[in-house]
């Protein structure tokens, strides 16, 4: 699966409640600069209680790292190269995302290419943060801290880039807590930046000198974006636990390095001095190094290549740590492998137990090796009984992500599903030699009766993915009737949502797209949908006309290269497109043949117009033009002051003719929001809309009769998804600094059906939709303007608190404050008191104090605004003792609340 995600200013080459964490990684808000002098007069920037969720989809994007926690059961961690980190939860099973507070600056840090959960404190976890470190992500990677368990963070900025979603991002881990001072971490850099080393609990970091080799391999020296050209440098950090004690630096310590001749070293006093280990084998990477105590061995598994998709020749070897001497234990023969070792593990209850995995076997499959004997003898996760036809040791069960069959049907050796492809995460969970979860390009799969392997009898693998959401959103769309929500993604291609909360059968087919790049459909014939894609070989275009449930494949015009944009007459009789390699297109039926238009530019984004069939629109460098014969003939537009890049959104509004929204621009030139109610004559822009890269439509307000505009933009200086009832003359942010998801600016709608929902496109997390708890609307743009139609007798508010997590020593928890109250509220201040000791220790979406057991929480700056029958929401982490009774009063400004 090819995950080189490229985000730009441009576009991005591009389940459970999501109860959310603190925004640790969130800067605070810039100063609001002051409105133009001629802006029409706009109320306080406002702000509501959504409840986040995300559309399941379950997986869908490569799992390069799981690591379990040494010293706790049931604590696992995994890492994604572009959708942030996860916690796993035992008792539902799923996984828990770490890092949807990383804002829209930081984006970058949604990739994390290393995990570390601490062995002496099982609290604590690091992630080593940053998505690519040549100049497509502008910041410094860092390395984040939790306490926690990831329900807050800690963020050590470094001096250089880390990369995330870069070659060589499934060997590691690059980060490593020393397990007999756990103030001591190590972190390998790529780039030729070296080895580094906190002391502090990685809260300042420095170079550590006296390493030698910072590592030479490249894999493509010739590539002059800097993605391939990169240095992969040091991928690996091992700890000896048993050269050391308690509360003393271990004395030994392992470091892969990426060097073909060079790979591996070894410190024995306690990372003061190094040296190449005697002896190495040469020619390969050293993908992982998994060390045995018990038995004195490190395992070490081996690829001529960095990964995750190249690797043609692999070893694996044991060096015996007491000796020095090293064995070739691989399971066959250097001239019969046409893949690289890299997954690599071993089971910490039965010394002896490894398992590797041949993660660049593309075809017919990937493998899974096993020994019992430290790799003296192995076995193989299927082998063939008479070829073609395979004997697998296990059975795999996908009822509940049914889309990994990927719709196919193979010739054997081939199967469906497969057993997986860029399998470098393998692990054996250290309390349960029965559990082992492995990652994969698209998935995290998982058996629960490992050893039946030793027994000759079959073990069952099941998708272990449920709340990891990794998919990168290139567009969505919510039709008025049907199915609510169609996706167009990378990598797997799209999906037709009739559930949210269910994952659905199969992604698009016929054709598969590696990634869709653009959807739409007829406004008034929903049924009939339209989408482009790209393909290494096959059409670029396929259509629909069961509201996406089934497709048909249409035909390319000469010279089409990709997927380009795609647009939908408002009758669904004629279609327009602007594809990769080609001029913009149109054509009438469902594209059995195209014309070329004219007066429009190639490459030009276009849409349709919601209520004229023939009305099309483009924008191409600034310029807006329209065509009003079906797309046969463009004119540019006279507008002026639209931005005069490409990064540029638009659409038009459903129900009214030549209502336009468009969205864009770039940092430092010409970038906002502007609105055109003449068909793209001329456009107003929006004042205070500092930024806006999205805008879609949702269904109206009650009360109000325009459809509700959502947008992915920085309003009044904040940064946020926000939602206006009243044409653009009021905002209202709806998401908070602890659900920013990094990078939203591909795509955004609302749902015609249900008003307030919103559906987010994240660049990793998959569909986050949203949906409000206000049930007002209007022209206040903060929710209704009348009273709870039931009132609490005991006051103007009422207080929803809820534990969303909980550990040892410390919990999180979520407030939930609404007006009952019949005028809005011009600031806000909530106090209420802890019975057993509880001490916040840090709050966000709100500003906070503490006396005792007294605490008092105010608004932050820009949700003190609060409609009548609105609410604002904020979150906190706290400690706590054996008891941790929750508040049972709670009182806004002196007045008494209702508790729900």
């Amino acid at each position: 699966m090819r995950r080189t995600r490229v985000l730009t200013a441009v576009l991005a080459l591009a389940a459970g409640l999501l109860t959310g964490g603190p925004p640790a990684l969130a800067a605070a808000p810039p100063d609001r600069p002051a409105a133009a002098a001629d802006a029409p007069a706009r109320s306080a920037l406002a702000a509501d209680t959504y409840t986040w969720k995300n559309a399941r989809i379950d997986g869908g994007g490569f799992v390069p790292g799981i690591v379990f926690n040494r010293s706790e059961r049931n604590l696992a961690y995994a890492r994604t190269d572009i959708g942030g980190a996860y916690r796993w939860q035992e008792q539902t099973k799923s996984w828990t995302p770490l890092l949807d507070s990383v804002g829209w600056d930081d984006w970058g840090h949604t990739g994390v290419v290393s995990l570390a959960s601490d062995p002496v404190d099982p609290d604590r976890v690091y992630a080593a943060a940053g998505t690519y470190t040549n100049d497509w992500d502008p910041n410094n990677g860092a390395v984040l801290r939790s306490a926690d368990r990831g329900a807050s963070w800690r963020k050590a900025d470094l001096p250089f880039k880390l990369g995330g979603n870069m070659p060589g991002r499934g060997m590691g881990e690059r980060l490593a807590v020393d397990p007999h001072r756990n103030s001591v971490l190590y972190l390998g850099a790529p780039s030729g930046k070296g080895l580094w080393r906190s002391t502090d609990s990685g809260a300042s970091w420095s170079k550590v000198t006296a390493f030698p080799n910072p590592g030479t391999y490249v894999q493509d020296p010739s590539d002059t974006s800097g993605y391939a050209s990169d240095n992969q440098g040091i991928v690996w950090v091992t700890f000896d636990e048993s050269t050391g004690t308690p509360g003393s630096a271990t004395r030994t310590i392992y470091v892969g390095v990426a060097d073909t001749e060079n790979a591996v070293y070894r410190s024995t006093d306690a990372g003061a001095t190094w040296q190449r280990v005697a002896g190495q084998p040469t020619g390969q990477l050293a993908h992982k190094g998994v060390l045995d105590t018990e038995n004195g061995h490190l395992y070490l598994a081996y690829s001529d290549k960095g990964g995750p998709y190249d690797g043609g020749k692999g070893r694996l070897w044991r060096y015996t740590t007491a000796t020095g001497t090293w064995t070739d234990i691989s399971p066959v023969a250097e001239a019969d492998t046409y893949y690289g070792f890299s997954g690599l593990t071993v089971d910490r209850q039965n010394p002896g137990t490894l398992m590797a995995t041949a993660y660049s076997s593309w075809w017919p499959d990937t493998q899974i090796f096993r020994s019992t004997d430290s790799g003296a003898t192995w076995t193989r996760a299927w082998d063939y009984s008479s070829y073609p036809n395979r004997a697998n040791r296990y059975t795999m069960d996908v009822s509940s992500v049914p889309w990994l069959t990927w719709g196919a049907n193979p010739s054997p050796p081939e199967q469906t599903p497969k057993l997986g492809w860029m399998t470098e995460a393998l692990e054996i969970d250290p309390f349960d030699p029965d559990r082992m979860m492995y990652g994969t390009g698209a998935t995290v799969y998982g058996t629960e009766n490992l050893t039946n392997w030793d027994r000759d009898t079959t073990f069952t693998i099941t998708p272990m993915v449920r709340g990891l959401e990794e998919t990168a959103v290139n567009d969505l769309v919510s039709p008025s009737s049907g199915a609510p929500l169609l996706s167009g993604l990378l990598d797997i291609g799209g999906f037709r949502h009739t559930d949210l909360t269910k994952v659905p059968s199969m992604m698009f087919t016929q054709p598969n797209f590696t990634a869709t790049t653009s959807l739409d459909f007829a406004e008034s014939h929903p049924n009939t949908v339209v989408r482009a894609g790209d393909l290494d070989s096959g059409p670029h275009i396929a259509f629909s006309t069961d509201n996406g449930a089934h497709w048909f494949a249409g035909t390319d015009p000469s010279g089409v290269s990709g997927g380009g944009t795609v647009a939908a007459g408002a009758d669904g009789s004629r279609f327009v497109w602007s594809p990769r390699g080609a001029g913009v297109h149109h054509t009438t039926g469902f594209g059995t043949s195209w014309s070329a238009s004219s007066g429009i530019p190639e490459g030009a984004v276009v849409e349709s117009d919601r209520v004229d069939p023939k009305t099309f629109y483009g924008f191409r460098s600034g310029k807006f033009y329209v065509s009003t014969d079906g797309g046969a003939t463009f004119t540019a537009s006279p507008a002026t002051g639209l931005p005069s890049g490409d990064s540029v959104r638009f659409k038009a509004l459903p129900g009214a003719k030549g209502d336009i929204w468009l969205a864009g621009g770039e940092s430092g030139g010409t970038y906002g929001l502007w609105h055109s109610t003449d068909g793209g004559q001329s456009f107003t822009e929006l004042q205070g809309v500092d930024e806006a890269d999205t805008v879609g439509f949702g269904k109206a307000a009650p009360g109000a009769s325009y459809q509700t505009v959502f947008t992915s933009a920085k309003i009044d200086g904040v940064r946020g998804i926000f939602r206006s009832t009243d044409q653009g003359r009021s905002w209202t942010r709806i998401n908070d600094d602890a659900h920013q998801w990094g990078w939203t600016g591909a795509a955004i709608t609302g749902d015609p059906r249900v008003y307030g929902r919103v559906y987010v496109a994240t660049n990793g997390r998959g569909i986050v939709y949203g949906d409000t708890s206000d049930t007002g609307g209007g022209d206040d743009g903060g929710g209704g303007t009348d009273p709870d139609p039931d009132p609490e007798p005991t006051g103007a508010c009422k207080v929803t608190y809820e534990i969303t997590n909980q550990w040892s020593d410390g919990f999180q928890a979520q407030v939930q404050v609404t007006n009952t109250g019949p005028d809005a509220w011009k600031g806000w201040s909530l106090t209420w008191s802890f019975t057993d000791g509880q001490r916040v220790s840090q709050l966000w979406n709100g500003v906070h104090a503490q006396s005792g057991p007294a605490v008092t929480v105010r608004n932050a700056d820009w949700n003190g605004t609060v409609a009548a029958g609105s609410s604002v929401g904020f979150g906190f982490t706290a400690s706590r003792s054996a008891t941790n009774t929750e508040p049972s009063a709670f009182a806004l400004d002196g007045r008494a609340c209702t508790v729900a």
